[in-house]
């Protein structure tokens, strides 16, 4: 039975219609003391539904009925109110800015309890299981590369495709900041089919890379260098398949 503990926050607002997207963050701060603190600190005006700590115990701030305030500036197919469409969980780990570190098992699986008993509630797609980064890559980095986003699709939540080695290698030379042309725009297509807010176009600029960066943290958390080599172009094309196909996993090898 899945325990989750009261610790209300003030900051949030009415949804406009139910929510049908999932957003996972890392808290990026030292503790999750400080994190809890500055969540349910109404002159902070952040918020999360919900807050998992390393050792599992799982926090509700925001009832799942109203709007959190925790994804800030973003787009996801097309939804640039994201907090309205949403409900978010903040899990602990200091981030990329204070030591990113391993998720610990237990957390991990309180995290694949909560997203499954979220989901008996309310119709959220795989497709719109995101994390942070998703939404706003220009500025965001959470949950990050080493959050199991594959271990989350394995049990149902999300999506994930692992391309086979001949699929990459068809795909040919790596593109990168400075290319133009038709491969160009067939990625910038596609990474805005799937959701994010990079609009289509033939020039692999800055906002490119980041949305590349952003693909990978979540889709091919190896190597996260904004670089669309055959690997994360071969990846694309697979979690598109999957976006727009039905699947009991969400997993495609």
């Amino acid at each position: 039975m899945l325990i989750v503990r009261d610790a209300p926050s003030p900051n949030f607002d009415s949804r406009r219609a139910p929510p049908d997207m999932l957003v996972l963050h890392y808290t990026g701060m030292q503790s999750a003391e400080a994190a809890v603190a500055r969540l349910r600190d109404s002159e902070a005006k952040v918020s999360a539904h919900y807050v998992v700590d390393e050792d599992g115990s799982i926090l509700r701030l925001v009832p799942e009925e109203r709007r959190a305030w925790h994804a800030g500036r973003g787009v996801w197919q097309g939804e640039t109110d994201c907090n309205a469409a949403s409900i978010g969980i903040e899990i602990v780990n200091p981030g990329h800015e204070f030591g990113y570190r391993d998720f610990p098992e237990a957390q991990i699986a309180s995290v694949i309890s909560l997203v499954s008993d979220i989901r008996t509630r309310w119709t959220i797609p795989d497709a719109r299981i995101i994390g942070h980064s998703d939404l706003a890559p220009d500025r965001k980095q959470d949950p990050g590369e080493l959050f199991p986003w594959k271990r989350l699709a394995s049990v149902g939540h999300g999506l994930w495709f692992e391309p086979a080695p001949e699929r990459v290698s068809a795909l040919g030379a790596p593109l990168a900041v400075g290319d133009e042309g038709l491969g160009v725009i067939v990625l910038r297509a596609g990474l805005h089919r799937l959701g994010f807010g990079l609009q289509p176009g033939g020039d692999y600029d800055d906002e490119t890379r980041l949305t590349v960066e952003a693909f990978q943290r979540h889709w091919r958390p190896a190597r996260v260098d904004g670089i669309a080599d055959g690997e994360t172009r071969a990846t694309l094309m697979g979690v598109l398949q999957l976006a727009t196909a039905e699947s009991t996993t969400g997993v495609l090898n």
